[in-house]
C-alpha cells in the first residue's frame, strides 16, 4: 500500500515537513510496511520555501535584509542548482511586525529586494517567489527600488519607496535596474486574484488586515493609482493577481515580467505532485484550518483535486474545521477530519499538541481506512 502525504503547514505549531512527518508517523503505527511517500506542501504564504526545498534537496541559506519597516532580520533563500526558492513572509510578512508597531503607510518591500539581489548573486536562473502574508501596501516599489528602479519627486528629487513618500511620485527611471534581471525567470506563488486597484484591490481588501483605518485605505488607493500611472502600465492594474501582497503582484509582472500562477499548483509542479498521487492508494492533506475559503486556491483543495483527477481518494486533517468546510467533500475529498482533542483544549494547548494530534489523527484514518469493507 503507497500512501502520498502532502499538507501545508499548521500556522503557529507546524511547518509543513513537520505536519507531514507526524502524519507518517501515524500512518506507519497502524500499517509499517506501507510505502509512505512525504510530501511537504504550500499555496505560497509562510513555509514556502522550505516546503519547496525539502522535496528538491536544496540548500537554506541564511541572507541579510530588513523586514516592512526596514530593520535588520535574517531572510531564508533555498538553492538547488540555479533554481532559488524564497518566500516575503522571511522579510517583510505582517507576522514580523508586533501589532503596536504596524505602520502600512510607512512599510515597504525593500527587504524583498534585498532577497532577490542574493537569488542574482548565488546565480539564480529561475526564481520560485511566495509573496503571502505580506505586512506591505507599496505596490512592489521597495523591492524594485532596492533593485536599482530611480523613484523621481518634483524636481527630479529621489523620494523613498514607502507609501507616503510615494504621493509625491512623478517618474521613475529605470535604467539602474540591475542587468541580471533580463536573463532570470520568476515564477511568482499567489493565491488571490485581486486587481491592484479598487473596491477588490490591494488597499481596500487586504489594507484592514494590515492595520489601515478606512481614510488609510482610501490614501493607499490614490497612491498605488498613481503608481500604476507612472509606471507606464496602467492598463495592468486590473490583471488578476496585481494586488496580490499590496500590489507586489502588480511590480513582478509589470517591470520583472513575472509570471503569477496559483501557489499550489506551482509547488505541486516543482515536486512533480501529480507523479507521485499516481498509483498511491490513498492521499492525506491538510492544514491549520479549512473552511468554505479553502477551495479559493489553498494547499488542502489544489491537492485535493490532483488526487481526484487520478482516481485516488484524500482525506484532509485540519486543527480546526471551519464553516463551509464541507464543499471539500463536494470537492471529491473523501472525508475531512479535525485533529483536535476535545472543546476543552486550550488554542495554546492545541497548538502545543498539534504534532502528536496529527499523528493520532492520521493513525485513526488509516485503522478505518485499513478496515473498510470491500466495494
Amino acid at each position: 500500500m503507497r500512501i502520498v502525504i502532502a499538507p501545508d503547514s499548521f500556522k503557529e505549531s507546524m511547518s509543513a515537513p513537520r505536519a507531514a512527518a507526524a502524519m507518517a508517523r501515524g500512518v506507519r503505527a497502524v500499517l509499517p510496511r506501507a510505502q509512505v511517500v512525504e510530501v511537504p506542501m504550500s499555496d505560497g504564504g509562510e513555509g514556502f520555501t522550505r516546503a519547496v526545498a525539502a522535496c528538491l534537496g536544496a540548500q537554506i541559506l541564511r541572507v541579510e535584509t530588513i523586514d516592512a519597516l526596514g530593520r535588520p532580520t535574517i531572510g531564508q533563500m533555498a538553492v538547488a542548482g540555479t533554481t532559488v526558492v524564497m518566500e516575503m513572509a522571511t522579510c517583510c510578512g505582517l507576522e514580523l511586525i508586533a501589532p503596536e508597531e504596524r505602520d502600512i503607510l510607512g512599510s515597504d518591500t525593500r527587504g524583498v529586494g534585498r532577497l532577490i539581489r542574493a537569488a542574482l548573486d548565488a546565480g539564480a536562473r529561475r526564481i520560485l517567489l511566495g509573496i503571502g502574508g505580506s505586512a506591505t501596501n507599496d505596490g512592489g516599489v521597495g523591492m524594485l527600488a532596492e533593485l536599482g528602479l530611480g523613484l523621481l519627486g518634483p524636481g527630479g528629487r529621489r523620494i523613498g519607496p514607502a507609501p507616503r513618500d510615494l504621493a509625491a511620485l512623478e517618474r521613475i527611471d529605470a535604467s539602474g535596474l540591475d542587468a541580471r534581471l533580463a536573463s532570470v525567470s520568476i515564477e511568482v506563488a499567489c493565491d488571490v486574484d485581486n486587481p491592484l486597484l479598487g473596491p477588490r484591490g490591494a488597499s481596500a481588501v487586504f489594507g484592514p488586515q494590515k492595520g489601515a483605518g478606512s481614510e488609510q485605505v482610501a490614501r493607499l488607493d490614490e497612491v498605488l493609482a498613481t503608481w500604476a500611472r507612472v509606471s507606464g502600465h496602467p492598463d495592468l492594474a486590473q490583471r488578476a493577481g496585481a494586488g496580490a501582497a499590496g500590489g507586489l503582484g502588480f511590480a513582478l509582472m509589470t517591470l520583472l515580467g513575472a509570471r503569477l500562477v496559483p501557489g499550489v499548483e506551482l509547488v505541486a509542479r516543482t515536486v512533480g505532485l501529480e507523479g507521485l498521487i499516481a498509483g498511491a492508494d490513498l492521499v492525506l492533506t491538510g492544514e491549520g484550518s479549512v473552511d468554505a475559503q479553502t477551495l479559493a486556491g489553498k494547499t488542502p483543495a489544489g491537492v485535493a483535486r490532483i488526487a481526484r483527477a487520478r482516481g485516488v481518494p484524500a482525506v484532509v486533517l485540519a486543527g480546526r474545521v471551519g464553516a463551509g468546510a464541507d464543499a471539500l467533500l463536494e470537492a471529491g475529498c473523501l472525508a475531512v477530519v479535525s485533529i483536535s482533542q476535545g472543546d476543552t483544549t486550550s488554542l495554546a494547548q492545541a497548538l502545543e499538541a498539534a504534532e502528536t494530534s496529527a499523528e493520532r489523527a492520521a493513525a485513526s484514518v488509516m485503522r478505518l481506512w485499513a478496515h473498510r469493507p470491500p466495494c
